[in-house]
Formats: structure tokens, C-alpha cells, sequence
């Protein structure tokens, strides 16, 4: 018997277990993996995009966008390094507010298990959950080993993303057997794939990079970013693809500029004059040579392969300009759950109470990380959500 169950030893999962049983609550922590935290273990090249600095409700996607203002409040990125530095874990800022530990992921796995340690917590681990119920007041929960009651009950399961590291739609399985909704899931943070005959002349272009700025949707469900793009086998991926991709909706064509923050038509014109360059090597000089060459030899071109600057006319410049600035793409997918780094959707956000996140109509039971439909930007942001959302939790319980 204790005070909390909570099932997915994650993120989100220790760092609640660590602050519920250190405010004297008696915690069980249960996970079907044999191995602890290795999507911590794997995340940001094996040193952990821990938190971004940046932190705040603009960088998460959702059905309703305010819901993680408060638990975003409450645990700041501040709040984490305070952790950090209590357990002597150095760390560094490589990009835009992304922190990243000095040596290893490790660390912060050891710290979250130190923590849960001081805490007394109890774990269950390797430990499947087979049923999950209800005996009078409190939860009952069936698994591979001895039976577990407690008074409340935290789902920190996470997404789908990385199935070969155990993850699942548990989560989303328990909210749809106690009456909560779920925003359907999909891939996030993955890279976009292309149909093979129409990708054909760019697949040659694998490992090419650049910087662009890249769009899709409109309105409130618009995302761009200037970012490093990716060209691969089978389509486009680099942080600027895994930024989109959260955003975007099959069918729709993403925009991408390939020459960001330059008037390209005014400098190909101040070029022109006495020119005996061809087109092909003045665009060589903004992008790598590969690109320029296969992106003229395709439509995209206009059949300007391989004239000289000075013979093409003003309009022709301009024409190419504004396609180079506005390249439209449109995938026929994504690389799905095994390449994605994170899930879009989960349990619906209007179902839970913002402060505690706990089920509105179901008392005791709580929804907390990855499982809910709060989806950070690439840099640190989920991590945070998982932190914060668990302090939140575990200070409600």
C-alpha cells in the first residue's frame, strides 16, 4: 500500500516520484524496462539537451495552448540548474538557450535516481502493468509481480517516439479506459520523407547542409524557423525539418529559403553587369556546389543550367530569385515513431487540471510528460515540460 503510484520511471516519472516522497508521501515507481531512462540516456548525443533557456508557452504546441502556463511557471530552467548544481553536474549552452551537460547524460539519470533515493521511493522495475482498477478509494494494480494499491495514480508512460526503447500508447490506453480524450497522436521532431521518383534527383544530395528558413501552415497553426537544413535518401531532416515537421499536416507543401535573409534578386542584378560567370558558379558561392547543380538542372532552374549571368534577363533573375526564396515542397510523410524524437497529441489537455494534472472527472488519477498533449519545439523544451510538469504534479498530490 502507499500514497502514490507511478507508473514510467522518465523523466517526468523520477522527478515526480523524488518530490512526492520527499514531502513524506510513500511512492512506488514502476517501469516495464529493464534498463533505466534511456531515452535521457540517448537525448542530445548522449550528453542531454536538458532544459533551454528560453523556456516559456510559446514554445509548446497544443489543442489548448494555455494549459502549460502554469506548470511552466512554477519549475523554471532555473529552477533545474539550482538542482544541477546541488548534485555538482557541470553544464554548457551550445545553441539558442540549449543546455547540455558537460560530460555525460548519465548524470542527470544518476541525480534523478540519487533524488528518488533520498526520497525513499520504492521501485518496481523491470515491472509490466497487466490491469489497472479500483478497490473502493484506491487504485489496484495488477503486474508481473506482487500487486500494487496506493491512494492516487501518475501516468508518466511518455509517447510513442522511439518504440525500439520500449515506448507505447499505455498512457493513452489508461486515459481512454477512464473516460479522458486523446488528441490523436502522430510523429514530431522526425524527419519528412518524399515519394522515391520525385526525390530522385535530390537523394544524390545526402549529407549536403545549409541554413534556411522554412514554413508551412497559416494563421495560429503557422511554424517557421531559420535553421540548418538536412538533405538525406529519402528527404529533408537537420533541426530545421524536425522544427517544422511538429507543424505540419499531410498534404500541405512546406516553403523553404534557401538563401535567408538576403534580397537575392538585387544582388544576381548588381552581379549581372559584365558578368561572364554562369549562374551555376555564382550560386555555387551561396550554396555547396552540389546543390546549386542539381537544384538548377531541375525545374526549379527555369532551364538556366547553364547560361552566363550577363545573358539572363532581369525578369528571368528575379523569377529565379523568388523561387530560391520561396521553394515549395510538399512530403509524403514522415520517417514515423522510430526516427521522431517526440509525440504530437496525447490526452487532452481540457480533461486535466492545469495546477495538479490531475483527470477533472476522475480523482487520484494524473497525466503528467510526454503522455499529455503538450509538444515542445527541438532544443531542451520537452525535457523542461517534463520537469515541470512533474513538480506540478508531485506538489499537488
Amino acid at each position: 500500500m502507499f500514497d502514490v503510484a507511478i507508473i514510467g520511471a522518465g523523466a517526468a516519472g523520477m522527478m515526480c516520484a523524488a518530490v512526492a516522497g520527499q514531502r513524506g508521501l510513500s511512492v512506488v515507481l514502476i517501469d516495464h524496462a529493464s534498463r533505466l531512462a534511456e531515452k535521457i540516456r540517448i537525448s542530445g548525443g548522449g550528453r542531454c539537451n536538458f532544459t533551454n533557456l528560453g523556456t516559456g508557452p510559446a514554445n509548446f504546441l497544443s489543442e489548448n495552448p494555455h494549459f502549460c502556463r502554469s506548470a511552466l511557471a512554477g519549475y523554471t530552467p532555473q529552477d533545474f540548474l539550482a538542482l544541477l548544481r546541488e548534485h555538482r553536474i557541470g553544464w554548457h549552452e551550445k545553441h539558442r538557450g540549449q543546455l547540455f551537460c558537460d560530460d555525460s547524460s548519465e548524470d542527470i539519470i544518476g541525480m534523478l535516481r540519487r533524488e528518488c533515493e533520498r526520497a525513499h521511493v520504492a521501485w518496481r522495475m523491470p515491472c509490466q502493468v497487466r490491469d489497472i482498477g479500483r478497490d473502493g478509494a484506491h487504485w489496484l494494480l495488477a503486474t508481473d509481480g506482487a500487486p500494487v494499491r496506493a491512494a492516487r495514480l501518475v501516468v508518466a508512460t511518455g509517447g510513442m517516439a522511439i518504440p525500439q526503447l520500449g515506448a507505447s500508447d499505455f498512457g493513452l490506453k489508461t486515459a481512454r479506459q477512464f473516460g479522458l480524450k486523446v488528441i490523436e497522436p502522430r510523429p514530431a521532431l522526425v524527419p519528412l520523407t518524399f515519394d522515391a521518383q520525385q526525390w530522385q534527383p535530390f537523394a544524390e544530395l545526402s549529407g549536403v547542409a545549409l541554413e534556411v528558413h522554412l514554413s508551412t501552415g497559416q494563421g495560429k497553426t503557422r511554424g517557421q524557423f531559420l535553421e540548418d537544413l538536412l538533405f538525406t535518401h529519402r528527404g529533408l531532416s537537420g533541426p530545421a525539418i524536425l522544427q517544422i515537421s511538429s507543424y505540419w499536416k499531410p498534404g500541405e507543401a512546406i516553403a523553404i529559403d534557401l538563401a535567408p535573409g538576403r534580397d537575392l534578386a538585387a544582388e544576381l542584378l548588381a552581379a549581372k553587369s559584365g558578368s561572364r560567370q554562369q549562374l551555376q558558379t555564382v550560386l555555387a558561392g551561396l550554396w555547396p556546389r552540389r546543390l546549386a547543380d542539381a537544384w538548377l538542372a531541375q525545374g526549379e532552374g527555369g532551364g538556366l543550367a547553364q547560361a552566363r549571368l550577363a545573358d539572363v534577363p532581369d525578369r528571368k533573375l528575379r523569377e529565379l530569385a523568388a523561387r530560391i526564396h520561396a521553394w515549395p515542397l510538399t512530403p509524403t510523410g514522415t520517417a514515423g515513431y522510430k526516427k521522431a524524437e517526440v509525440m504530437r497529441g496525447g490526452v487532452d489537455t481540457r480533461g486535466l487540471d492545469q495546477k495538479s494534472m490531475q483527470a477533472r472527472n476522475v480523482p487520484g488519477l494524473y497525466f503528467i510528460g510526454e503522455t499529455v498533449d503538450v509538444t515542445g519545439w527541438l532544443g531542451g523544451y520537452n525535457f523542461q515540460w517534463a520537469w515541470a510538469s512533474a513538480v506540478a504534479c508531485a506538489r499537488a498530490l
